[in-house]
């Protein structure tokens, strides 16, 4: 894991490019660099992104994990490389409501008790207010993502469309932020001490559901399935596991860690089969 010295004139604050409005980040030579703050956050970025290679996902940040050398503390942390073209700039739906309303999305959605409106009220809003084609599509590929790796960070902050500022036109972005997958957060939900079945009852999903399943099986009979893995179940387990032993040791994430995203893939890998080739 290599070691990277960050200027302190290149620290970012706010939410961009990370779920986490708290994440320390900062873009330097063509790159995000982000810390981890509540647990392995970094790591599960780095699995994440490897596994999408072998996916039907066509665009997607590639996470690399680092040893980020800051104002004189060293932090686990990884790097992607800035996806955002000249003149673009990243539009939440959040922001995106609110420019048109008095209120924002979360505000409305909250306003609506089922889920299948709730999404439907959603693709609506946004293929009006952008001209975008195909966004339920794009929308049920995120929530398919968000239920195999079990990314809490789905709030309508954090799904993102790509502006051009000179053209005035709107482009899907590419998958980013699963800092809060694979139960990341080892500060505050899923501690060392708490076993998984614990784990699967204290993360919840956002933001049409807190329901992982329920969210994904509504966005599936409104729009499709799409999510394919090019490989098989037990591919990807091997592969998750090689990854993770070619992982060095020092300040980079303890066998415990490793172990934990081993197992979760194992078994998100066996309940979502038909997200595999045969």
């Amino acid at each position: 894991m290599s070691t990277i010295e960050i200027s302190k004139d290149y620290i970012v604050t706010g939410a961009e490019y990370s779920s986490l409005g708290s994440q320390m980040k900062w873009k330097q030579d063509g790159y995000w660099y982000k810390a981890d703050m509540l647990g392995f956050e970094s790591l599960a970025e780095a699995v994440v992104s490897h596994l999408l290679k072998r996916s039907n996902i066509g665009e997607f940040a590639v996470y690399e994990p680092v040893t980020i050398s800051y104002d004189g503390q060293q932090y686990r942390g990884c790097r992607s490389l800035e996806f955002k073209k000249e003149n673009e700039e990243l539009i939440s739906l959040e922001r995106l409501a609110k420019s048109y309303t008095s209120f924002g999305l979360a505000q409305m959605l909250e306003r609506i008790t089922d889920v299948e409106e709730r999404i439907l009220y959603t693709v609506e809003l946004v293929e009006n207010l952008t001209g975008l084609d195909d966004f339920g599509v794009y929308l049920t590929s995120l929530l398919e993502l968000d239920t195999f790796f079990l990314n809490v960070g789905r709030h309508t902050g954090n799904i993102m469309l790509l502006y051009d500022t000179i053209q005035k036109e709107y482009r899907f972005a590419p998958v980013f932020d699963m800092a809060q997958a694979l139960f990341s957060d080892t500060k505050n939900v899923c501690p060392p001490e708490k076993g998984m079945v614990e784990c699967y009852h204290a993360v919840t999903a956002r933001p049409f559901s807190g329901n992982f399943d329920e969210q994904l099986k509504t966005a599936n009979e409104l729009y499709g399935k799409h999510l394919k893995f090019d490989f098989s179940a037990n591919e990807m387990i091997n592969s998750v596991r090689d990854v993770l032993n070619g992982m060095q040791n020092g300040r980079a994430y303890h066998g415990a860690e490793k172990r934990r995203i081993g197992e979760i893939i194992r078994f998100q890998a066996k309940k979502y089969q038909y997200m595999f080739k045969k």
